[in-house]
């Protein structure tokens, strides 16, 4: 279904939000956390995992709908995947490009269940000793097209 009349503003929104609160989920982490057995995957491998959604996202966006199962890597260059497929997306949503597959959809499956599993990575921080502040996302400075690790400062943490 091409979407040529429609701005994906809301969807790149919601990119950004996965950035925001990943960035924190993964920011300060210590390359042993990867591998915390506290749930039936790692952290490293729930990482891996929200790379290859997103790569099946920007998939789908350009018509294709291809999927990966990547194996793990080294904390760190997960870490940098993450980032570099919610840029590579995002830079497709902001491209005059069209969605082969609707912002609805492409929200429901791949971008839901990346929110998904970065909530699951900061509940394993805590299990795992290394606990992040919580906040209030809601005033949080989320920023259409800012999705590296470079994010705005917390507003409401407690």
């Amino acid at each position: 279904m091409a979407q040529t009349d429609q701005k994906p503003e809301m969807l790149r929104h919601t990119v950004a939000t996965v950035a925001y609160r990943g960035a924190k989920a993964v920011r300060g982490a210590p390359s042993q956390f990867a591998e915390f057995k506290g749930a039936e995957k790692t952290p490293a491998q729930i990482l891996a995992h929200i790379g290859d959604l997103l790569d099946w996202a920007l998939s789908m966006a350009k018509g294709k709908m291809e999927w990966h199962d990547s194996s793990p890597k080294p904390w760190e260059q997960e870490v940098q995947r993450f980032f570099a497929t919610l840029k590579a997306f995002d830079d497709y949503l902001a491209s005059p490009q069209p969605l082969h597959e609707s912002p609805e959809k492409l929200f429901q499956g791949p971008i839901a269940d990346a929110l998904t599993h970065v909530g699951q990575i900061a509940m394993l921080r805590r299990l795992a000793g290394f606990p992040m502040k919580g906040e209030n996302y809601f005033v949080a400075a989320v920023a259409v097209g800012r999705v590296g690790p470079e994010q705005n400062p917390p507003k409401k943490e407690f």
